[in-house]
């Protein structure tokens, strides 16, 4: 499945809720997803942001390091379901927003944790989606510098 299609039922998974567990198992959906684009993007993306995925699929592994792995019946691992990226700023520019939602669940979660495993295990969720996604962004970033040195170099 194209990835942008897979950031979008991530993101309306995330937001349809649930409960702790429910919502868990999304932000490590969300992760999974993004450690596999970013992998993607390493081997096949545009040279300028392999060194970029590779962070993002280390970071967004770390995400899903600190969160228990979620018991999920086969196939519906939506990281397993992606076949190709597609345009990488679209991609990219879903994927940071996702990361985004990520964080917003995770602060929501912490504020209203029974518990201080739950707290602490949220505290380095928020951790790693952020810095995943500075690393998304940091991508953008650099496609945008790419296409602003094309026209320049037809021109010339």
């Amino acid at each position: 499945m194209e990835a942008v299609r897979l950031i979008v039922t991530s993101r309306r998974s995330l937001a349809a809720g649930g409960d702790v567990p429910e919502i868990l198992a999304e932000v490590w959906q969300a992760q999974a997803l993004a450690q596999a684009i970013g992998s993607r993007l390493a081997v096949s993306g545009p040279p300028e942001l392999r060194g970029e995925a590779l962070g993002l699929t280390e970071l967004a592994g770390r995400g899903c390091g600190v969160l228990d792995p979620p018991e999920l019946a086969p196939g519906e691992l939506r990281a397993g379901q992606l076949t190709e990226l597609g345009d990488a700023r679209h991609t990219l520019m879903c994927l940071g927003g996702l990361l985004g939602e990520v964080g917003i669940a995770l602060v929501g979660l912490a504020c209203a944790a029974d518990d201080e495993g739950t707290y602490w295990q949220c505290m380095e969720a928020i951790d790693a989606a952020d810095e995943s996604r500075d690393r998304v962004l940091e991508m953008l970033r650099r496609l945008a510098d790419r296409e602003q040195v094309l026209p320049e170099m037809e021109a010339g």
